[in-house]
């Protein structure tokens, strides 16, 4: 059997709460959508303002006066701690921070490369976000100007004007050892400086900032019209030279254009030239340097001319003094070296023994005093001792120096046997001092008594080695009183010349003969007796006596005649 089914009709109840579905849906049901969307909205864009604000960097940067500067990140930030160096494993530089800029507290190199690190701190609100603090660093080279000219033609009467490759805030310029620095009230790129002469050469330099030091390099000028080229030297021309200073030439031309392949030469003392730049060449001696009391000439070709030099048709001449050296550093070497009575005690610590040290001290001798070697000094040596002035004391200890350097000749007429400290005796007295190369014999000192009897009495390193009587020279011919170094020591020789009548006379075999006045002489003689005056004007002892003095008086023995 089928089933069958029927559909009934909705009630009354039913239809009313269908119509109230349909007007839910369409109304109130739907209401509470629209806030809630916009609360949604507005909380992602919270949400994307705080990683924007989170993920903003601090910077930094060079720009601007100081040497850097600190960028803040979105949101704000304070500035902590700043490290700088120089470069990554260099020395920290202090600094001072105002209105985030980096300051240096002490001036840097122009050219220098540092390091900078800077802690930023974030705001507490953020830093949920992005971390309470922010590290950031920049690696860079302060700034730096270059001159554009070095090398400057001036007609008479124009400004020394500078020129930078950059515009500049402070600029240093000088002579070496001398220089002034001007802050400029605003950046310039060329500056106009004093002009002291038609020619001449002055040490620039400029800094981009003004908490920068550059390093100054000479800037030459020269004259218009002089010739095809010109040339500076450094020191001037006719100025006082030191035993090793160089001598600077600039040119206003290439070098090789100028010379060639030659470099000019210097009579005095070694060294060798050096090019400097392609514009400048300088002579640097070497050793003991040109020689205390040298004179230095340099000549350039025709067609150069020198400023301050003699300029014409066969070139450029030139000439420099070196100035002795001082008495009291003479004395302080012979001292040094065993040759004089004296010993020197430094004030504070001696000189290097190198030779540039020791030239040094030659014309600025360092302080001291000097003492007496011996006891039981002799009146006479006292009296001739002086530390501030050469005297026969220094004449005898040069001699003697010179004899034991072998600087001297067996000719009387030798100039190395007349104790004046040349510039030879100079270099091998400073050669001397650097190895320690000291006299071992001692000090003697002879006086001769022309009283009544006659006497000689030799003194040696505070005593008395010999005494006896001696013959001085008659009254025709007498023996010069005073006080003599020795320059002559013969063991044996011939004595000859002319006695008061006129004749002629030739003694040969006249043993342990010291000169020390002319022909005057300590030596050996046979006389029947002795005690008064018998001789031509030598000095005459009996020959054992004469051997036992001869050993004391080599050259440089004072002998004091009284």
């Amino acid at each position: 059997m089928a089933h069958i089914s029927y559909l009934r009709p909705a009630s009354a109840y039913e239809r009313r709460l269908l119509a109230y579905d349909r007007l839910g849906s369409r109304g109130r049901a739907r209401r509470p959508i629209v806030p809630i969307a916009i609360g949604l909205a507005l909380v992602a864009a919270l949400v994307a303002a705080g990683i924007v604000v989170s993920t903003s960097s601090a910077s930094v940067t060079a720009d601007g006066p100081g040497l850097a500067a600190v960028g803040m990140p979105i949101g704000g930030g304070t500035l902590g701690r700043v490290t700088v160096t120089t470069g990554p494993h260099g020395a920290q530089v202090p600094v001072v921070v105002r209105a985030n800029e980096v300051w240096p507290r002490k001036p840097l190199p122009a050219g220098q490369r540092v390091s900078i690190v800077a802690i930023v701190k974030r705001p507490g609100w953020i830093s949920w976000l992005g971390g309470s603090t922010e590290r950031v660093t920049l690696g860079t080279v302060t700034p730096s100007a270059q001159l554009r000219s070095r090398f400057l033609t001036l007609s008479n009467g124009a400004p020394l004007r500078v020129a930078f490759d950059k515009p500049v805030r402070t600029v240093t310029y000088g002579t070496v050892g001398a220089v002034r620095r001007r802050v400029l009230a605003s950046a310039q790129d060329s500056i106009t400086l004093p002009r002291p002469g038609r020619a001449g050469s002055v040490m620039v330099a400029g800094a981009p900032r003004t908490w920068e030091r550059a390093i100054a390099v000479p800037v030459s000028w020269f004259p218009a019209g002089l010739a095809r080229a010109s040339a500076v030297a450094n020191p001037n021309p006719g100025a006082r030279l030191t035993p090793d200073e160089p001598i600077t030439l600039t040119f206003s031309q290439p070098v090789t254009s100028v010379l060639g392949k030659n470099h000019p030469a210097i009579t005095a003392g070694t060294g060798s030239w050096k090019v400097l730049s392609s514009h400048v060449i300088s002579f640097q001696p070497s050793g003991s340097g040109y020689g205390l009391g040298a004179t230095v000439k340099l000549g350039l070709p025709a067609g150069v001319a020198l400023v301050g030099a003699t300029n014409d048709a066969r070139g450029a001449r030139a000439t420099w003094r070196v100035p002795p050296g001082s008495i009291v550093r003479l004395h302080q070497l012979l001292a040094q070296l065993g040759y004089l009575p004296v010993t020197f005690h430094y004030a504070g610590k001696p000189p290097a023994s190198t030779p540039q040290a020791q030239l040094a001290a030659a014309v600025n001798p360092p302080k001291g005093t000097f003492t007496w070697r011996y006891p039981n000094i002799p009146a006479a040596l006292r009296s001739d001792w002086s530390p501030t002035a050469s005297g026969v004391v220094t004449k005898g200890a040069i001699m003697a120096f010179e004899a034991n350097q072998g600087l001297i000749s067996s000719s009387y007429a030798s100039p190395f046997t007349d104790g004046v400290a040349t510039p030879a005796v100079w270099r091998a007295l400073i050669k001397a001092a650097t190895a320690n190369q000291r006299s071992t014999f001692g000090y003697t000192f002879v006086t001769v008594s022309e009283g009544s009897p006659e006497t000689e009495t030799t003194w040696h390193d505070g005593k008395v080695v010999v005494h006896g009587l001696v013959n001085t020279g008659i009254s025709s011919a007498p023996t010069a009183q005073g006080t003599f170094p020795t320059f002559t020591h013969l063991r044996v020789t011939t004595m000859s010349g002319t006695n008061p009548d006129g004749s002629h006379y030739s003694d040969p075999g006249i043993p342990y003969t010291s000169y020390f006045n002319g022909g005057d002489a300590l030596h050996g003689f046979i006389r029947a007796s002795y005690g008064f005056p018998q001789s031509l004007g030598c000095v005459e002892m009996p020959f054992s006596q004469a051997g036992r003095v001869y050993p004391y008086t080599p050259i440089g023995t004072l002998v004091n005649v009284v």
